[in-house]
C-alpha cells in the first residue's frame, strides 16, 4: 500500500510546483503590464510622446532638390481622416512642385478600393491639381511592396528620381528608409501633421462657470499623448520587423 502511494505523492508535489510557477509567472506578467501602463500614463503628462512622434515624422525627411514624384501613401483609404489630410498635403506639394508627377499608392482589391482611388483623385482636382499628373499604384499591400512596385514602374529612372513621400507622421521614417532601400536616388518625406486649434481659443478665462475641468493638459494633451504613445510603439515594432527582414 505504501509503495502504491509514493508515486501519487510525487505527482502531487510536481503539480503543486507547476501551479506555483504558473502563479509566479502570472504575477510577474501582470505586474509588468501594470508598471508599463502606469509609465505610459505618467509620460502622457509630459512632452516626451509628442517629440517621439515628431521625430519619426521629421528624421531623414528633407529633400535637397525638387521631387520628380510625389507619392501619397494612403493606407486608410478614402474617405478617412488620413486620406483627407494626405490629399491636403499632396495638393500643397503638387502646387509647389508643379513639374512633379503625383502617385496615389492605395491598395486595390475590389470596387470600394477603386472608389477610394477616385475619391482621392477628386480631392486633388478640387484643390486645383491637373488630373493628367496623377498616377496610381494600386497593387502594393504594404510600404515595402509599394516601394518595389513604384521602382518597377519607373525602371529607367529609379536611380535618378527624387521622391517626396506624404504619409502619417509616425510612418515617414520607415517609408523614407524603405524607398531608399529599393534604389531611389533621393527620398524625402512630408509628414501629414494635423493642425490643432490654438490653445488660447479653448482656454477658460472665467466666463464659463459650469466648466469643471479647466486644465488643457488634462482635457486634451494627455489623451492626445496617449494616442501618440500607441502610434510610436506600433511604429517601432514595424521598424524592428522591417530591419529584421532587411527592408530598411
Amino acid at each position: 500500500m505504501g509503495k502504491g502511494r509514493r508515486p501519487a505523492k510525487r505527482s502531487g508535489s510536481k503539480a503543486n510546483r507547476v501551479s506555483q510557477l504558473g502563479k509566479t509567472l502570472c504575477k510577474w506578467f501582470f505586474g509588468l503590464i501594470g508598471g508599463f501602463s502606469f509609465l505610459l500614463l505618467v509620460l502622457s503628462f509630459t512632452d516626451i510622446p509628442f517629440y517621439a512622434y515628431y521625430r519619426l515624422g521629421t528624421a531623414h525627411a528633407k529633400l535637397t532638390q525638387p521631387p520628380d514624384l510625389i507619392v501619397l501613401l494612403s493606407g486608410s483609404g478614402m474617405p478617412s481622416p488620413d486620406g483627407m489630410i494626405n490629399a491636403y498635403y499632396g495638393a500643397e506639394a503638387a502646387r509647389q512642385f508643379d513639374q512633379a508627377k503625383i502617385v496615389i499608392a492605395l491598395p486595390y482589391s475590389d470596387g470600394d478600393s477603386l472608389q477610394s482611388l477616385r475619391l482621392m483623385t477628386r480631392e486633388l482636382t478640387l484643390r486645383g491639381i491637373d488630373s493628367s499628373r496623377i498616377l496610381f499604384e494600386p497593387h502594393g499591400f504594404n510600404t515595402r511592396s509599394q516601394a518595389v512596385n513604384l521602382a518597377a514602374l519607373f525602371p529607367d529612372k529609379t536611380h535618378t528620381s527624387t521622391v517626396l513621400l506624404i504619409s502619417a507622421p509616425e510612418h515617414i521614417y520607415r517609408a523614407v528608409k524603405t524607398f531608399t532601400k529599393v534604389g531611389f536616388a533621393s527620398v524625402g518625406g512630408l509628414a501629414a501633421f494635423d493642425k490643432p486649434i490654438d490653445a488660447e481659443k479653448v482656454t477658460d478665462h472665467g466666463t464659463a462657470k459650469d466648466i469643471r475641468v479647466k486644465s488643457l493638459s488634462l482635457r486634451y494633451n494627455m489623451w492626445s499623448y496617449l494616442h501618440y504613445e500607441l502610434y510610436v510603439l506600433r511604429e517601432y515594432a514595424a521598424i524592428s520587423y522591417y530591419k529584421l527582414k532587411g527592408w530598411i
